[in-house]
């Protein structure tokens, strides 16, 4: 049975309670982990208070604490092929694809180990003589870390690394149903030497586990990927000790095709936009806008191509896409789809459930095309998160900018056009957290990544990355003090 993480030892769940971890490819049961509750998160979240009131982990020399970094990046470059099979075998994703996220998490470590050391703080001007003026930053304390089940150990990375680089403490809650990874990487973190309290891990529901970590007034960060609804529960939770938050809360993501793109490469990236994973990506450029003047031969060419998406086990090299996560989110997919159709949108490819008997114990569905879509459908304006594509049409360029601006989301979207001066007026107007021109879904650890709108609060990545898990603090210090006899 896998277990967790506290002050450095691993744990049963106080109630003794388990979950069964299974495989959405053929719902084998892959694993049998502990299931914690508020009683765990208490635990833990005292563990991290401790370690960061009491411990020397946010006092250690930047370099150390960067070096430790490095080496948490390198075992898992180590155990890449098995952190790669876990993943695959937890979410259904392909394994070629999870071990193209191993390397990009190694990579996101190996960048904020290399930040740790690099912010020596800032001089600024005094107003007055004989003094001195400057700004330091500190880590902001405990933090809790909320996972979600697409990307587990990816997401991971992005909220570990930076706390980590920063001098912070952190309980981390994954997914109750793809833990699998977290599991795996905090065994490398302890392998490291991180030290006893610093990083701790509760297994467990997000209404439990996760609803403790939002209230508990021991905690001074939440950072959160996940729904929307769930991000604004957390924001009413964390409000009573007035925590920091990073909140990614999703998209409804636009990609635009400009008549004057090259053809073949925007059929291509339509495709990389949303089939990865099966479109449970927040950053799937599920909404198509498509000039109308080439309409007709796009959604044609896309048709034509998606009809040969190859689906099947993450573990067959023939495969290109793996099942849905789970049979509660085939089910919202399902929905998702039928309410599109009763809204008026027409199905040009898929729409439904595969009829392969080899895929009949998973949670599959088609790659699937929507064409005849307005904005005012449910399907166009909310998270899918499954392999969908709605396709609308546009005539000006200025009809293409409203179009992808009108949703309540802001996380990500795509331009594709060979004029790059219209490329560049699209860029300015679309209120958007990233925009790709003539790209999809590349992101990386010098990037800021976050959203606008109801996408979220903050940024993750990047520099600003590591600057949510600090605080700022002025000093000011006075060489020549002397009495201002103003009373």
């Amino acid at each position: 049975m896998k277990k967790m993480f506290m002050n450095g030892e691993w744990v049963e769940a106080c109630s003794g309670e388990t979950r069964e971890i299974i495989n959405p490819y053929n719902q084998e049961v892959i694993a049998t982990v502990a299931e914690g509750n508020e009683k765990d998160a208490t635990l833990a979240i005292a563990a991290a208070r401790e370690a960061f009131d009491h411990g020397e982990w946010s006092h250690w020399p930047a370099r150390d604490r960067g070096k430790k970094v490095h080496d948490i990046a390198t075992l898992i470059e180590r155990d890449r092929e098995e952190l790669a099979e876990l993943e695959s075998l937890d979410t259904g994703k392909t394994v070629e694809e999870s071990r193209v996220d191993m390397d990009d998490i190694a990579g996101v470590f190996h960048y904020f180990a290399e930040m740790a050391d690099k912010d020596g703080g800032e001089i600024i001007a005094s107003p007055i003589a004989n003094a001195t003026s400057r700004v330091v930053h500190e880590p902001v304390g405990v933090c809790g870390q909320i996972t979600p089940w697409n990307y587990p150990l990816l997401q991971a990375s992005w909220k570990l690394a930076p706390a980590l680089a920063a001098g912070n403490t952190l309980v981390m809650k994954p997914s109750e149903i793809t833990p699998l990874t977290s599991v795996k990487v905090f065994e490398l973190m302890e392998e490291a030497g991180v030290p006893a309290g610093v990083v701790n891990l509760v297994l467990g529901s997000g209404n439990s586990v996760g609803a403790k970590l939002s209230a508990s007034d021991d905690v001074d960060l939440i950072s959160f990927t996940g729904g929307i609804e769930t991000g604004k529960r957390i924001m009413q939770a964390a409000s009573s000790n007035v925590k920091n938050l990073a909140l990614e809360l999703g998209g409804k993501n636009p990609n635009i095709i400009f008549a004057d793109a090259d053809f073949d490469t925007a059929v291509d990236q339509a495709m990389n936009a949303v089939f990865f994973h099966a479109g449970q990506i927040c950053s799937a450029g599920t909404r198509l806008i498509v000039e109308e003047s080439m309409h007709d031969d796009f959604v044609r060419e896309l048709v034509k191509r998606v009809k040969k998406i190859k689906l099947g086990s993450g573990f067959d090299e023939a495969t290109q896409m793996g099942p849905l996560i789970s049979k509660e989110h085939l089910a919202k997919v399902v929905d998702y789809v039928e309410n599109g159709k009763k809204e008026g949108a027409t199905v040009a490819v898929g729409g439904e459930k595969p009829d392969d008997p080899e895929l009949q114990h998973g949670f599959f569905y088609l790659p699937t095309v929507l064409t005849n879509c307005t904005t005012d459908m449910s399907v166009v304006q909310d998270e899918g998160f499954g392999p969908v594509i709605t396709v609308e049409t546009f005539a000006t360029e200025e009809e293409a900018i409203h179009l992808a601006n009108d949703s309540i989301y802001g996380l990500a979207g795509g331009v594709f056009t060979n004029d790059i001066a219209k490329a560049q007026r699209c860029v300015v107007k679309m209120r958007m957290g990233t925009v790709w021109i003539n790209d999809v879904n590349l992101y990386f650890p010098q990037a800021p990544w976050g959203g606008f709108k109801q996408s979220g609060i903050g940024r993750e990545l990047g520099k600003t990355g590591l600057e949510e898990y600090q605080e700022t603090k002025h000093i000011f210090r006075n060489l020549k003090p002397e009495p201002a006899n103003w009373f």
